[in-house]
């Protein structure tokens, strides 16, 4: 009996949080005494499967059957299901993602399973199955105590290090049955999010607000990010009023995220943008207002006219980077 992890690529590459998923559930098994395989959607060639053993996979089955060629969240979930099924897995892992979110609850019903979705730690299985949580954009913890045999966890992105532990992976061919009426979903386009770096991968990210004035003055921002191998985000009013992409909304709404690094400039801080961004490690914000909510999340903020603090900033991590060269 094995633990599965459902491991997501794109364009037959791997991210940061798959990797994190498998260690995860790596340690998963470990706690069980059991191995893990890892399942793969989609044309990933062998040698970059291969490659899932050095995070703990024991096995690697992919599938690069046509009907799966066109993502749904139906469709994809009866794969999963199937691949539990055929390596008998009473746990499912996988990464916390936007894609996720439709999946998880899916296979938990096909399976019969409890869902633990938004771990942050691994299980503690002294007396039950628990797992924990943030709760509240983060202001608490909270604990997700599994009573079925089987369980579903979803791991958030950049909180569960990726780990080598190096196995010798078999690879398997797997050829899941889907039914009919799953496989209804038409896709008409797939457009994927481009930049130099995602948000959900980002360990950096400066981010933008009403506070910046308009479109025009995002050249600094970006500036910065380049600077600090950071992603560029916004908040929600900011890509409503199409000043950049909502692909850079982070927030209740758009993309929750959990870098080492955000920087919020012009940003107030409501509680609606706390809740996307508050599992940051550390938080900077930059605003001329000193009643800013934002403040009080803050590790460490500047009172400050953004136009004037930010230029400031830019020549500082210049001179930095320029010493240490």
């Amino acid at each position: 009996m094995s633990v599965l992890a459902y491991i997501e690529q794109t364009e037959g590459k791997f991210k940061k949080s798959a990797y994190e998923a498998l260690s995860y559930a790596y340690d998963v098994a470990q706690q069980s005494g059991t191995s893990v395989t890892a399942f793969v959607i989609g044309n990933v060639a062998d040698d970059v499967l291969k490659e899932l053993g050095k995070y703990g996979a024991s096995k690697v089955m992919g599938t690069k059957q046509s009907n799966l060629d066109n993502f749904s969240t139906q469709s994809y979930s009866s794969a999963i299901h199937a691949a539990a099924e055929k390596e008998g897995a009473n746990t499912v892992v996988m990464s916390s993602s936007f894609s996720t979110r439709g999946i998880a609850p899916r296979v938990a019903i096909k399976m019969g399973a409890g869902l633990a979705d938004g771990a942050i730690e691994l299980p503690e299985t002294g007396s039950g199955f628990s797992v924990k949580k943030s709760a509240y954009s983060s202001k608490s913890f909270a604990y997700n105590n599994v009573k079925t045999d089987k369980q579903i966890i979803t791991v958030v992105g950049n909180v569960y290090p990726a780990k080598e532990n190096n196995v010798d992976a078999s690879i398997e061919s797997f050829e899941a049955s889907i039914p009919e009426g799953e496989l209804k979903v038409q896709v008409k386009e797939t457009t994927i999010a481009s930049g130099k770096i995602l948000l959900p991968e980002a360990e950096r990210v400066i981010s933008g607000g009403r506070g910046l004035k308009g479109p025009e003055n995002w050249g600094m921002v970006e500036e910065l990010a380049d600077l600090l191998d950071a992603g560029t985000a916004c908040s929600k009013p900011v890509s409503d009023a199409d000043w950049r992409p909502h692909s850079e909304h982070v927030g209740q709404t758009g993309i929750a995220i959990s870098p080492n690094l955000y920087v919020a400039i012009g940003i107030s801080g409501a509680i609606q943008h706390l809740a996307g961004v508050s599992s940051s490690k550390t938080i900077v914000v930059i605003n001329k207002d000193p009643e800013a909510p934002f403040f009080k999340a803050a590790d460490y903020g500047v009172v400050g006219d953004a136009f004037e603090v930010v230029p400031k900033l830019i020549e500082s991590v210049k001179k930095f980077k320029s010493a240490g060269a």
